[in-house]
Order: C-alpha cells, then structure tokens, then sequence
C-alpha cells in the first residue's frame, strides 16, 4: 500500500478542505494524519494518507490547483517504522516581545537537549510573539532542558515555560 505526503499552499478560502478531502476519497485515498491552518491570509495544509498511486492523487488535486492559486504537492514516503513515542511528553510555550532569533534559539536549546519537537505553533499578535510547541523528551533531562531554556529566554527577552502534558491535553 501506498503511503503519500501531499501539502496544500494557497491564499485562504471557503471550501479548501472540503474540496481537498472530497477529492481524496474519490480515489481512495485514507487520511491518516494531517494539520491545517491559515496564516495571515494564506492557507498552509499537510497530509499523510494511504491508497492510491502518488500519479492517481496528483491527477485527483488537478482541477484545485488549475488556476494557479493553489500549489499542491504529493510524494511517496516510507511507512512510519516505529509509531510509539520514544520520549515524554512536554507542553513548551514561550510569549514575549517579536524579536528575531526566537524559534531559532528554543529550537535549538531543545535539540541539544536531545528533545524532540512533534508539534510547534507561532502567532504574532500585536506586539505579543506566541510559541507553543509539544515536545518529547528523553526522560530525566527536563529539569536541565528547563534551566537551558530559562537562560535563553532571558537573552530574548521572552517568558517560557516547559510542562509535563496531560495526556488528555493532547
């Protein structure tokens, strides 16, 4: 069985997912992980699904991305090998004036701290930056990747904060 990575960029509109969604289905395509958003305006979509040939979706998108508007891509990718997570799970947030550097340098705390980041969202509203990202860690190095973290954000400037997520949160 195929298993596809297919995006979807694009100015936003009433009906992306929909079109999208109907458009898999009618050659068989299972969504089994995806994430949408809009980002001032523009419509950002990611999917893995499992089914037809990666020629089959990209013929099935056609007529969404004919005008040119949308931009969609569809490649193969090899099955997900190990599907349990490796780490602990961790709610990492971070808010504070915009300045540049702030993913780069919490990022990069967190790699080094061997941390693994499954999810990450930011949002700039007004002056407020917003990051909020979940996080596996290896266990036993939180209270460190905490103190690590504590140092960078006082060299941004911003206030952060690493919890243990509640497995209902997630």
């Amino acid at each position: 069985m195929n298993e596809l990575a297919i995006t979807v960029i694009g100015p936003d509109r009433t009906g992306i997912v929909a079109d999208v969604a109907e458009a898999l289905a009618g050659v068989g395509a299972n969504l089994s992980d995806s994430t949408m958003t809009r980002l001032r305006g523009h419509f950002a979509m990611t999917l893995i699904c499992t089914g037809p040939t990666v020629e089959a979706v990209e013929k099935a998108l056609q007529p969404i991305s004919a005008d040119g508007r949308l931009l969609a891509t569809v490649r193969s990718v090899p099955p997900e090998s190990d599907t349990e997570p490796v780490g602990e799970p961790y709610l990492l947030s971070v808010h504070g004036a915009d300045r540049l550097g702030i993913v780069a340098a919490v990022t990069r705390v967190v790699a080094a701290g061997g941390g693994n980041i499954t999810d990450l969202t930011t949002r700039l509203t007004g002056p407020l930056y917003v990051l909020v990202a979940e996080v596996d860690l290896p266990p036993g190095v939180a209270g460190d990747l905490a103190t690590a973290l504590a140092v960078a954000a006082d060299e941004l400037g911003v206030d952060v904060t690493l919890r243990p997520a509640e497995s209902d949160v997630l």
